[in-house]
């Protein structure tokens, strides 16, 4: 069967240890933990959207070395096609060095290792699986000149492109825009790409239509506990979040989009594919780590349904 869901994007080791405090410079700290924990956004999105229902394909590069190797077994075990999952001779895969602190601060540095290996022709070389997509996604984690070669190819092939434009510095090419079916960002890329403050329902709603007036189809806000807005050119609406006790964030957005994806590709209505992706996320912050948090499609249907008798309770 050919892949409902296309992700073209990254695929990283998070090399995680947690210490007291975040060193000084010059430094050594004894640490108390260390884990590697899958994780990459692409990848993230890749496996949410397959735990959520859809039929994933992944492109991306990863090194010739164990991570690699690791990662690539970890998809497969999720049921995602890994044809495309190109190993890079000579080079390691991508890894996220992580340190966090008893406070929950971190510092990350992140090498991009096989990520930077995911070009135009390496995405052509698997334009089948484009061809056979419904949906397909890009984020902003292997190089930007591939990303917009994506774009175009999948607007050309007539397909839903979702863009979640993480991380986000500054404004995107304004070309990308046509191109676009779903921007996705959070406060803080909504901010870097039209220079507004977001932090409330409002501020969302004026820098999505800055982001319309620049040529975006259709904008998707995510506000974490604030919910989600979302704007076209005939309405805009806000999408309450769940109400969850948090316990981490790490991949909330990666759920929501994955989720959001594959109800789209399950031909779900716009609305619905909104409020799905918003309790995939919400499930996704009660647990600890980014893959290891992303939750099943019958996870999120038995949540659904017991919000839904509550709300005819109260």
């Amino acid at each position: 069967m050919q892949a409902k869901v296309v992700i073209v994007g990254s695929l990283n080791m998070d090399l995680v240890t947690r210490a007291p405090r975040l060193p000084r410079a010059g430094e050594t700290l004894a640490g108390q933990s260390f884990v590697t924990v899958p994780g990459g956004k692409g990848a993230n999105q890749a496996v949410a959207a397959a735990r959520l229902g859809a039929s994933v394909a992944m492109i991306g590069c990863v090194g010739d070395d164990a991570y690699g190797e690791q990662l690539r077994t970890a998809l497969l075990a999720e049921g995602i096609d890994c044809q495309a999952v190109t190993p890079v001779s000579g080079e390691s895969t991508g890894v996220a060095l992580i340190v966090v602190d008893d406070s929950s601060q971190n510092a990350i540095v992140i090498v991009a290792g096989g990520n930077g290996h995911v070009t135009a022709s390496v995405v052509d070389s698997f334009d089948a699986l484009l061809s056979g997509a419904d949906v397909i996604i890009c984020q902003l984690e292997v190089p930007l000149d591939t990303v917009g070669h994506v774009l175009k190819r999948g607007h050309e092939l007539g397909k839903t492109v979702i863009l979640n434009p993480a991380p986000a510095s500054g404004p995107l090419p304004a070309e990308w825009f046509a191109w676009v079916d779903y921007l996705i960002p959070n406060e803080s890329e909504a901010t870097a790409l039209t220079g507004l403050p977001v932090d409330s329902t409002a501020s969302a709603d004026a820098a999505a239509s800055a982001l319309l007036k620049a040529g975006v189809s259709k904008v998707i806000v995510t506000l974490g506990e604030q919910g989600a807005l979302f704007a076209s050119a005939s309405r805009s609406e806000h999408f309450p979040a769940p109400k969850v006790q948090p316990v981490d964030t790490t991949a909330a957005g990666d759920t929501f989009v994955g989720g959001f994806a594959a109800a789209l590709a399950d031909d779900k209505s716009e609305s619905d594919a909104i409020r799905f992706g918003q309790v995939a996320a919400a499930l996704s912050v009660t647990r600890s780590g980014a893959q290891p948090s992303i939750p099943t499609f019958a996870e999120v249907q038995a949540s659904a349904a017991h919000s839904a008798a509550q709300g005819h309770q109260s």
